[in-house]
């Protein structure tokens, strides 16, 4: 999937409404939870506010450089090339919903004068500041669920194979009837 397709897609899914039995201030307070979550703080949406156009034209990419955005490691899903680790897609939709100066810079300047892929590129490498220490710690949590995941299956396969074993030695015990 490319990632102008997933960007529509994703806005598209997130403007539908939904109901929700939460009540408005605990919906606020989610919404301030997965904000701090994703780095989404008033200094970033302060520096936000102050990159221009040229801030990104005139960015010092090589071309060369790891295609994924962070880290330099290219993760694959199928076929389908992701240049975005889901947190960083979850800080995007979210950066692009509440800081109307990204969105517009973003519609400025892709696809005319940067590819969707560059401008997300060079936008994590201006906040990575800002940004570093949310993302790691997500990256800590995905890593701890799944070592939790992990664990529980293979508990799970150990009670199978106990109750396997178990089931085996009493059909040995048992007397057969002849």
């Amino acid at each position: 999937m490319n990632l102008p397709s997933w960007f529509r897609r994703s806005l598209s899914s997130t403007s539908q409404v939904t109901e929700n039995p939460n009540p408005p201030q605990q919906k606020q307070q989610q919404q301030e939870q997965e904000e701090l979550l994703l780095g989404v703080t008033e200094q970033l949406i302060d520096f936000l506010k102050s990159l221009t156009v040229d801030s990104f034209k005139n960015f010092p990419l090589q071309d060369d450089e790891g295609a994924a955005c962070g880290d330099g490691n290219l993760t694959t899903s199928g076929n389908v090339r992701r240049d975005l680790s889901e947190w960083q897609e979850r800080h995007a939709l979210l950066v692009i919903s509440k800081v109307k100066e990204i969105s517009q810079l973003r519609y400025m300047l892709c696809p005319r004068h940067l590819k969707e892929r560059r401008f997300w590129r060079i936008y994590f490498k201006l906040v990575k500041n800002y940004v570093a220490e949310y993302e790691l710690h997500a990256v800590q949590v995905a890593k701890l669920k799944s070592m939790s995941i992990e664990n529980e299956r293979s508990s799970d396969n150990s009670t199978y194979e106990v109750e396997m074993a178990e089931a085996k030695h009493a059909e040995s015990l048992a007397p057969s009837i002849e």
